[in-house]
């Protein structure tokens, strides 16, 4: 009988790196790596700290300049509150002086006032400089003459019968400002100093959450064939959404607390610079019209809130995105 032929038999050779099981395997690379969905390492997520940052320092910016108007509001009503002014105004066949001694006495008998101070002529005609000029005579002009009442807190003053003496002492010649329109148009200038600070950190936190979104966007475009793959392995929705959330919140806190960070060394800073310039002209107006720019620690705590804020929505902006593009 004749034999079968039978192929013949090589000798076994040494594997093929190239044949490698794992190195065939069909996963993406980055599966392979063990790599997060969303590296935080990547240029495009630097990129996104660093915008998030910037939008983060320039809302704590308007929110701790909104803050420094807002007290500094509070710290002029608070003083102009304390005083009222009488003014006495020179009338034909009137003795000015006698009119503000006049004055002045009633000012003192009634109840709640706590000093009186009478400006002076001269001192009177110094208040027109900063409109007229210096170096001119005025003593052909009949500028009134002005008394500062300090209130005291107790008892209550009762500005109401104050103007009725001195309108019957004094017919047509003295009347008294309690300053209420003044405090009523720099509370109105407060509020809305605050209300467009309010809505500029809106706005910026709304471009946050859209710069998140094209990052998403792309995060989620960048990395399909991972998406696949965990959707193929019984991974669902609400997992992936909360690796992308977990990433984007990351990025998010690092971002805004580098802007928050920086916005309270920016104040910082301006708050020495108010010191060091204090001590000319320049600085006292500074300092009177905004303070030593100190934020306090409701401003530390709003600016602090707005790195967390900013973190926050980039983490909740990130997990919507995903479970839309999923969807």
């Amino acid at each position: 009988m004749n034999e079968v032929a039978r192929p013949p038999v090589s000798a076994p050779s040494a594997p093929d790196p190239a044949g490698d099981p794992a190195r065939e395997s069909p996963l993406p690379a980055t599966l392979r790596r063990n790599a997060p969905l969303v590296p935080t390492d990547s240029s495009a997520s630097r990129a996104l700290a660093a915008v998030i940052a910037i939008l983060t320092f320039l809302a704590a910016l308007c929110a701790g300049a909104a803050e420094i108007v807002a007290t500094s509001a509070s710290q002029w009503q608070g003083t102009v509150a304390q005083e009222v002014t009488v003014q006495v105004r020179p009338g034909p066949g009137r003795d000015i002086d006698a009119d503000v001694a006049r004055a002045e006495d009633l000012a003192r008998k009634t109840a709640g006032i706590a000093s009186a101070r009478t400006f002076s002529k001269a001192e009177s005609e110094h208040l027109l400089e900063p409109w007229l000029g210096s170096g001119l005579d005025l003593s052909d002009l009949p500028v009134p003459r002005l008394i500062t009442l300090t209130l005291a807190p107790d008892p209550a003053p009762d500005l109401a019968a104050l103007r009725t003496s001195l309108t019957e002492a004094l017919p047509g010649v003295a009347s008294l400002d309690d300053h209420a329109l003044w405090l009523q148009r720099l509370s109105t200038m407060a509020r809305t100093f605050v209300g467009i600070g309010v809505a500029i950190v809106t706005l910026v936190l709304v471009a946050t959450g859209l710069a998140v979104v094209f990052a998403t966007r792309g995060a989620m475009a960048g990395n399909r064939e991972v998406v696949e793959v965990l959707h193929f392995v019984g991974a669902d929705d609400d997992y992936i959404a909360r690796a992308f959330q977990s990433r984007f919140f990351r990025l998010g806190l690092r971002g805004g607390a580098i802007g928050a960070g920086a916005a309270l060394a920016a104040f910082a800073l301006a708050g020495l610079f108010a010191r060091l310039w204090r001590q000319g002209a320049a600085g006292e107006e500074i300092e009177a019209l905004f303070g030593t720019f100190q934020i306090g620690w409701r401003g530390y705590l709003i600016v602090a809130s707005i790195g967390v804020i900013a973190s926050v929505v980039t983490g909740i902006v990130s997990r919507v995105t995903v479970r839309r593009f999923l969807g």
